[in-house]
């Protein structure tokens, strides 16, 4: 299994929100490049970037960050937040990122996916499922996708991508552990997906239930910046 820590960008600064809620930030470095090297030092070789001023104002606003990590870091890098035309797609590449996170245009504009998938390859996205009650959120979680999860999947499927992560909103930063019944749900559906997990670690022990149900990876954030889990732990489960 694939351990991704994950910085999130508001102001160019990595923060953690809780539950989605931007009210609920909480700082953590000024200098997300500075966390990612400390990342790779450790051993990790995959970053989720998220771009939360881009998702909330429907356009990239952070890609001088992401270019300022590629730079310090020889991480592989996914990258996603405002992502609405496929400039956009080949301006995150170009910055450093090797995959491009979609989520709310995946759902909104699933023939606009396509498109890009024809230009650049599936393996070039990574697509994300926001979840509350099984039902997709987009827009930073702040709209109702008008899709239950299992439906959204078969899509994505349907379209070649293979590689999906999901969030489940209501687990999300609160360190009260993750979907682990949802996770095994989805794959019990669609076995055919690489399913990367995502909210709601708040040890180690979630990590290793995680990679036991058949998890291809486990986004963490929150557990790691607070130290409820370290880098060393994750490491030697690697």
């Amino acid at each position: 299994m694939e351990i991704i820590p994950a910085i999130d960008l508001i102001d160019g600064k990595c923060v953690r929100l809780t539950k989605g809620d931007y009210a609920q930030q909480k700082v953590y470095n000024d200098n997300p490049a500075e966390v990612a090297k400390q990342f790779e030092d450790a051993g990790i070789k995959r970053l989720h970037v998220v771009d939360l001023d881009g998702a909330k104002a429907g356009r990239i606003v952070n890609l001088s960050v992401l270019e300022s990590i590629a730079k310090a870091t020889n991480l592989i890098i996914d990258f996603g937040g405002g992502v609405k035309t496929i400039a956009d797609v080949g301006n995150i590449i170009d910055a450093g990122a090797s995959i491009v996170t979609i989520g709310s245009l995946a759902v909104k504009h699933p023939e606009v996916l396509e498109e890009w998938i024809l230009e650049f390859g599936a393996d070039k996205f990574l697509i994300g499922a926001d979840v509350l009650d099984e039902k997709i959120k987009i827009s930073g979680w702040l709209v109702d996708g008008g899709i239950n999860i299992y439906q959204f999947i078969g899509k994505m499927l349907g379209l070649g991508v293979q590689n999906i992560f999901c969030t489940d909103i209501s687990k999300d930063g609160a360190m009260q552990g993750p979907s682990i019944e949802l996770y095994k749900n989805i794959m019990k559906e669609h076995p055919e997906i690489n399913l990367i997990a995502s909210g709601g670690v708040s040890n180690i022990n979630d990590v290793i239930e995680l990679k036991e149900i058949g998890c291809a990876g486990a986004i963490i954030g929150k557990a790691i910046y607070e130290g409820t889990v370290t880098l060393q732990q994750l490491i030697e489960l690697n």
